[in-house]
């Protein structure tokens, strides 16, 4: 199994994460933070993998801490359970429509952190959330995941929407990018024999 556990325990934040690679979607995620609580759910369910997260935070300065730190956990428990990559796909790609919002994502479980992400967001806040911070999330996750990731939105003007576009459509890359690739299974997909 494809699993691991990640703690990160700072003054800012307390985290603890799980997550199966090999799941169906199951989440049960509580970061105090109801609209992120949100989109990681929809990380999981459209992946296929199975997240769980615990998070407390410094919440009465702002939520960037903690849906940072989250992502940074994530980041690290994707690399653990992923281990060598060998028989991965490691590409993956979505383009994912949600209402007015349509969102591109292409991916790499390249080891090479980068992200490009291109989601202008019409609104400053979703109800209580600021929207800057699913940049910020999704620096942490690509950084601390080794991930290149490609984020961005064609159309959209529900900031909600977009937001919610993005998670899926990174998702979606992901659980292709994951994938065990049945014509290479025993094989670490990259010329330099790692990755």
């Amino acid at each position: 199994m494809r699993t691991a556990k990640i703690t990160r325990k700072t003054a800012e934040t307390d985290i603890s994460v799980a997550i199966n690679l090999d799941g169906t979607g199951v989440y049960n995620n509580e970061t105090g933070v109801g609209f992120f609580d949100h989109m990681l759910d929809q990380l999981s369910r459209h992946s296929l993998v199975d997240i769980t997260v615990r998070a407390s935070g410094d919440l009465h300065i702002d939520d960037h801490h903690t849906v940072e730190d989250v992502g940074i956990a994530l980041g690290q428990a994707l690399v653990a359970a992923v281990g060598d990559k060998c028989g991965i796909r490691r590409y993956g790609d979505c383009h994912l429509a949600m209402d007015d919002a349509q969102v591109r994502c292409a991916l790499d479980l390249s080891a090479r952190p980068y992200l490009i992400c291109n989601l202008e967001m019409p609104t400053a806040k979703i109800g209580t959330f600021d929207t800057e911070l699913v940049r910020e999330f999704f620096q942490a996750l690509s950084t601390h995941g080794g991930i290149t990731l490609h984020i961005d939105r064609l159309h959209g003007f529900n900031s909600h929407h977009i937001a919610e576009a993005a998670f899926k459509a990174v998702a979606r890359a992901l659980r292709i990018a994951l994938e065990t690739d049945p014509r290479k299974a025993d094989a670490i997909p990259s010329t330099k024999g790692m990755l």
